[in-house]
């Protein structure tokens, strides 16, 4: 009999990150892949982008719609019950063996409570990592405690799973899975991707991505202003501007955009979702990544371009030398631009080695999965470090 692998995506850029992992199950005779499609892949305000699963040849075996038209703490914590329900109703349906989730979303916190009370063992991908301005980071370290197979994307995330009292012989640092986007994919030629968003490249060009802060009260407009305002200071340069996630206060940001975009057409162009192709062929003709973005953190190095790192969204993840951390304020970040565009910056950035790896992970991952004995895995003993 086949083991029943589901795997749970909630984002367009969560399900981008898993592809690979998905083809491999997939193609794995000792594995029937079921996959649920969740949260903002179900919502015509950030793109529908569910359809871009099916049209990658993966079939649906549920959409379980838990967005609530309201980016509020109540609004959240609403769709996170409603997701404990429907995870729980689909589960009892599909009767997964194992399921497979990525992160820190509140989604995938949803799923994995459901799954941990239906006994269904779950591997986790991403786990360990810090982001201490975000709700994200008590999430992940939950899901990573209700979790069984741990893959992580450092050697130093790999040792804080084992801290958190998880075997070390169920916990594989594997390297980030967005790496493998950037080894397999075939990327747009410049002229190919200035035609798939209708806009030319100038002189200079940033890929600009923000997300409001969750742990704080009511900055995202404050901050992203002071963004706006330094950007405007940078002469000839294009700016491509991506949407934020269904987080707190995420709308006032949308929102904000829609109207620099329309104020300033000649130089700025947004997309609620660029998808993985667009998303890593802008990067090869950028001159930097800016804002918030764990992107920025773990995949843009690899392009050996810059990112600039605004505010403490992503503050305790592990930065390589090609991160400007800086300020939400719009002098830091009007210094951080002009550090990235110095000639000096630009040469140090030759020698870059990006600290999530360079391999490609989806196979190992999917041969642990496949052969784990699963029998007697929900009762875990805590790891002691003495």
């Amino acid at each position: 009999m086949k083991r029943k692998v589901c795997v749970i995506t909630g984002t367009r850029a969560e399900y981008g990150l898993m592809y690979w992992v998905m083809r491999e199950l997939e193609q794995n005779p000792s594995i029937e892949l079921q996959i649920i499609a969740t949260g903002m892949h179900l919502s015509p305000e950030f793109g529908l982008t569910y359809k871009k699963i099916e049209e990658d040849g993966f079939p649906l075996h549920k959409k379980i719609e838990i967005l609530l038209s309201s980016d509020t703490p109540v609004g959240i914590s609403k769709s996170i019950g409603l997701g404990v329900i429907s995870f729980a109703e689909a589960f009892e349906e599909l009767q997964p063996d194992i399921i497979a989730v990525l992160g820190d979303r509140f989604e995938i916190l949803a799923a994995a409570q459901a799954a941990m009370i239906s006994r269904i063992p779950i591997a986790h991908f991403h786990g360990g990592e810090a982001t201490e301005g975000l709700i994200d980071e008590p999430i992940r370290h939950s899901i990573s405690k209700m979790s069984h197979l741990h893959f992580t994307a450092t050697e130093e995330y790999k040792n804080r799973v084992i801290q958190l009292g998880e075997q070390p012989d169920r916990v594989f640092n594997v390297g980030a899975l967005g790496i493998e986007n950037i080894n397999r994919l075939e990327l747009y030629s410049k002229e190919q991707f200035e035609e798939s968003i209708g806009f030319k490249l100038n002189k200079r060009n940033i890929l600009i991505t923000f997300h409001p802060v969750t742990l704080e009260h009511a900055t995202a407009r404050q901050q992203f202003q002071a963004l706006l305002h330094a950007l405007d200071k940078v002469e000839d340069c294009t700016l491509i501007f991506t949407k934020p996630n269904a987080d707190t206060d995420g709308r006032i940001i949308i929102e904000m955009i829609d109207r620099y975009v329309s104020e300033n057409s000649h130089k700025a162009v947004g997309f609620t979702s660029l998808g993985q192709i667009r998303y890593l062929s802008a990067l090869q003709y950028m001159d930097g990544a800016v804002g918030n973005s764990s992107s920025g953190l773990i995949e843009v190095p690899s392009f050996k371009i810059a990112t600039i790192d605004i505010g403490d969204r992503q503050k305790g993840r592990i930065k390589a030398d090609s991160v400007i951390s800086c300020e939400p304020t719009e002098a830091a970040i009007s210094s951080a631009l002009d550090k990235m565009f110095s000639p000096a910056f630009k040469e140090s950035l030759t020698a870059v080695k990006n600290p999530y790896g360079t391999e490609n992970p989806s196979k190992f991952i999917v041969e642990k999965i496949a052969e784990v004995e699963l029998e007697g895995i929900l009762k875990k003993e805590f790891y002691d470090l003495r």
